[in-house]
């Protein structure tokens, strides 16, 4: 964590100095605004997280509830969540009170006895973390969207939720500077049942699985339910089941199927409880199965252990269901380009699943962070408005992909255990797709923002389109070992890592011939696009990582001033943007980068966008042309 440039800090360096639109805001909903967002759940509260770093720009966040989730039904945290939290400086903290997940248990029917259940095996989560650095976390929702809730707070234009307000309907008038006209309905208080229209350039839509926004801009949820039920419970228990405090999959001979997730603090634990096929005229009656029964089948796949349920703070009963909407925004399908879209849907108003993969919040965190950071840059004039275009067309096939490998999952949860060809099958297909539900499948494609792979060999360990994974590496200032992802925080800037060739520091070389350039060429997207009397860095993180160890690389009057900028009202100088190998685990050798060097670019939220060679200046700034206006506010 950097700060101090802008005047010595006694305070909690997370609460940012208020600039721009949190200067004397508004403590009630204004008639217009930049950006509104519609429900403070994952996909809203990281949306409006992200947006609050952007000082000019007006964005609101209204929620149909009272105040703050209390009890949250999503609790899986997968790795890319973690990585996610890290950016927006929280992953620390929340890892401190989650429950960890190490391991998954796999219980069947025992082959000496049948009616009894036995474990058959037992699987690493992420062993060695081969995956990633961060752990598989289970932490209440409510606790996740307080910190993002706190992140929004503390940003510059101190953004907090407008509660008590429901949202009703749309409608967009693409000949109005505000172009969507939003009617809205407060709930409770002395302004019960009272209308109130609002107008807004943008409208994200976070609503949930019954999505008004969605309705209102007549998109379609494409899918149906799988007419199996599952009852769900948080519980305080006493048992003799061995493994209470470990993720399980139990299955039993004839009673069906339990996913067992141990919850935060020691005690506390979810199972979902499988109440087996649904008949099509059920007409839900299904849902209102109670909590005894619930409990009563629990046991019964449980035996010959016992389930003693002493509390139960929440409950429900699901049907399955998958189902993906057919766009993310209000550009009908074919008519992309033809205008801009102005109404974005996120989260589970557009794509629904089981929870047993848990991927709805993780999923949806992803929706909100890769719109809000698009929106920041349109809305600042930085991007052109195109940008806009690739959430839906990047987004819609990573639901895709969600709902097919749920539909998957969530069939062997439910199968007999009997039509198991061997008892290891779950076990097999859990270990086989673990990097799928940990988020580190999505892969974008070509786009404005996404190129092609024609120089992935330079930096195979990180490919285009996939999230930048981290690795170890020494800071040259300090001697600091650090993570180099660890430090492309939620800023809304671009990342440039620049792989030096093997040319010892501070002499010509090839990468001395670049960082001249991108510090100085008028082509340069750090010249080009850099706001008129901004930081050099305030929108291209721009580092070097050199091939020698920390001992050989040193600054001084050869260190390229583009890894040395000055920031701040003082202009001092930023020491931490250059790096060495840590000597341990060499990041040249674990992400495969060639020797010659490789100029790697990462987005704002994290994916790799480009590849590319230290000569491959004119394609660079062919790129950023593409996705960059010369103006910004």
């Amino acid at each position: 964590m950097q700060f101090h440039h802008h005047g010595y800090v006694s305070s909690d360096p997370r609460m940012e100095e208020a600039s721009g639109t949190g200067i004397n805001r508004p403590e009630t909903l204004p008639d217009v605004m930049d950006v509104l967002i519609i429900g403070s759940g994952p996909a809203g509260v990281i949306a409006a997280a992200q947006l609050a770093k952007f000082p000019n720009i007006t964005t609101r966040i209204v929620e149909r509830r009272p105040g703050r989730l209390e009890i949250g039904q999503a609790d899986g945290i997968q790795a890319r969540s973690v990585e996610t939290f890290q950016a927006f400086g929280f992953a620390e903290r929340i890892t401190a009170e989650a429950f960890h997940l190490t391991e998954m248990a796999f219980w069947g029917p025992d082959s000496d006895n049948p009616s009894n259940i036995a474990r058959s095996s037992v699987a690493p989560d992420d062993p060695g973390g081969k995956i990633s650095e961060f752990p598989h976390l289970i932490v209440n929702q409510a606790r996740v969207l307080d910190y993002f809730a706190e992140c929004a707070r503390n940003a510059p234009t101190r953004l907090t939720p407008d509660y008590g307000l429901e949202f009703q309907t749309l409608t967009v008038d693409e000949d109005c500077e505000y172009p969507v006209t939003v009617t809205l309905r407060h709930v409770g208080g002395e302004k019960d049942g009272q209308e109130r229209t609002v107008k807004a350039k943008y409208v994200i839509g976070c609503d949930g699985a019954h999505s008004r926004v969605r309705k209102s801009i007549g998109r379609q949820h494409i899918g149906a339910v799988s007419y199996h039920a599952w009852g769900v419970m948080d519980v305080l228990a006493n048992t003799d089941f061995p493994d209470i405090r470990t993720k399980c999959a139990i299955q039993s001979s004839s009673g069906g199927s339990i996913l067992h997730i141990p919850r935060e603090g020691g005690y506390l634990f979810r199972m979902y409880v499988d109440l087996g096929e649904v008949s099509k005229d059920d007409n839900g009656q299904i849902r209102q199965t109670s909590l005894e029964t619930i409990i009563a089948k629990a046991n019964k796949i449980l035996h010959p252990y016992t389930l003693e349920v002493k509390h139960c703070p929440w409950h429900t009963v699901y049907e399955v269901g998958h189902r993906v909407t057919d766009k993310f925004d209000d550009v009908p399908p074919g008519e992309e380009g033809s205008r801009t879209p102005r109404v974005f849907i996120t989260g589970d108003a557009c794509h629904t699943h089981s929870a047993k993969a848990g991927q709805g919040m993780n999923v949806s965190m992803q929706d909100g962070w890769n719109i809000a950071w698009k929106l920041g840059h349109v809305l600042s004039g930085i991007a052109p408005e195109s940008l806009l275009d690739t959430y839906s067309s990047e987004r819609q096939v990573v639901a895709q992909n969600l709902i097919d490998f749920d539909r998957e999952w969530s069939s062997l949860m439910a199968k007999p255990a009997d039509e198991f060809d061997s008892p290891q099958d779950l076990a097999n297909f859990y270990v086989k797709t673990a990097e799928f539900p940990a988020g580190f499948m999505t892969e974008y494609q070509k786009s404005m923002i996404t190129g092609t792979t024609e120089h992935q060999q330079l930096a195979a360990g990180f490919p285009i389109g996939k999230r930048f994974k981290s690795a170890k590496v020494m800071r040259v200032c300090d001697g600091n070992k650090v993570h180099l992802g660890h430090h492309a925080t939620a800023d809304g800037r671009w990342r440039i890592y620049a792989f030096a060739d093997s040319a010892r520091p501070g002499t010509d070389s090839r990468l001395a011939t670049w960082a001249e350039w991108i510090l100085n060429s008028p082509d340069s997207p750090v010249v080009k696009y850099t706001p008129d009397g901004s930081d050099l860095d305030s929108l291209f993180d721009v580092k070097v990582i050199y091939q020698q160890p920390h001992g050989e690389v040193e600054f001084g009057p050869g260190t390229p001033a583009i890894f040395a900028p000055k920031v701040g009202p003082f202009q001092v100088t930023n020491y931490e943007k250059m790096y060495a190998v840590d000597p341990e685990v060499d990041i040249f050798e674990v992400r495969d980068i060639n020797r010659d060097g490789a100029v790697v670019v990462v987005r704002p939220d994290h994916y790799v966008s480009q590849v590319l060679s230290f000569e491959d200046v004119e394609e660079l700034a062919t790129f950023f042309d593409g996705n960059m206006r010369r103006s910004a506010r």
